[in-house]
């Protein structure tokens, strides 16, 4: 299955080219929501909150809101959920999931007692874990600290805190030079959980790919430049 994916900095909706270099921006979210309300799923995630930085929640708010009503989408929400108030916020808007990225780790270690007290207040099934991953390891704080391991080393100790992994290839995010279908099937073996891949997809052969070892693919530069194919 494919996912269109609406990224907010600045009240905008923008792609990056390895999380850091903006390729593009479109200033009509709604409109652009309209063009994906075809979609039956929908990531939307807040990059400045993710960084530290004043967050979209308002703009966040209301798109979830209008994907769900108006458009009928199931909604994945995340990006700067970094407590168990925060994230109970982000759940009051009702979205069928919300995303923990960088709080699912603290002192370069599992964040346990976080993802314990977080899987309490809203249940695993509401709860997708980002391992973004750079060079082979995990990246957390909007991409820019490196952890010293790997993906698929957690995902065993991760499964009972969450429903499904949305894994990230940092090294191809933004650049549609092709999704590495190695990396993924490695990431395939280490869990039994749903995984949803990002990072280069650039045709529906490799969303194709992907849903064949049992992936769903989520994408952005490829659909907000139209090329995808």
């Amino acid at each position: 299955m494919l996912i269109p994916c609406i990224d907010l900095q600045g009240g905008q909706a923008v792609q990056l080219v390895h999380g850091r270099k903006r390729e593009l921006a479109v200033k009509d979210v709604f409109g652009l929501l309209e063009k994906f309300s075809s979609y039956q799923w929908l990531h939307l995630i807040d990059l400045d909150a993710a960084m530290g930085k004043r967050p979209n929640a308002k703009l966040a708010r209301e798109l979830c809101s209008a994907a769900r009503s108006a458009h009928h989408m199931k909604v994945r929400v995340g990006g700067g959920i970094r407590t168990v108030a925060g994230a109970a916020t982000v759940a009051g808007w009702a979205p069928e999931q919300i995303i923990i990225g960088s709080a699912a780790f603290r002192d370069g270690k599992l964040n346990v007692p976080f993802l314990t007290q977080l899987a309490k207040k809203l249940t695993p099934p509401r709860i997708v874990i980002a391992l973004d991953t750079a060079k082979g390891r995990i990246v957390t704080q909007g991409w820019r600290r490196t952890l010293n391991f790997r993906a698929e080393d957690v995902m065993a100790q991760l499964q009972p805190f969450c429903a499904a992994f949305l894994c990230t290839d940092v090294d191809r995010e933004g650049t549609m030079t092709g999704v590495n279908l190695n990396w993924f099937c490695e990431l395939r073996k280490a869990t039994d959980h749903p995984i949803i891949a990002a990072g280069g997809v650039k045709t529906r052969r490799e969303v194709a790919a992907l849903k064949k070892i049992g992936m769903d693919a989520a994408v952005g530069m490829a659909m907000y430049k139209n090329i995808l194919r």
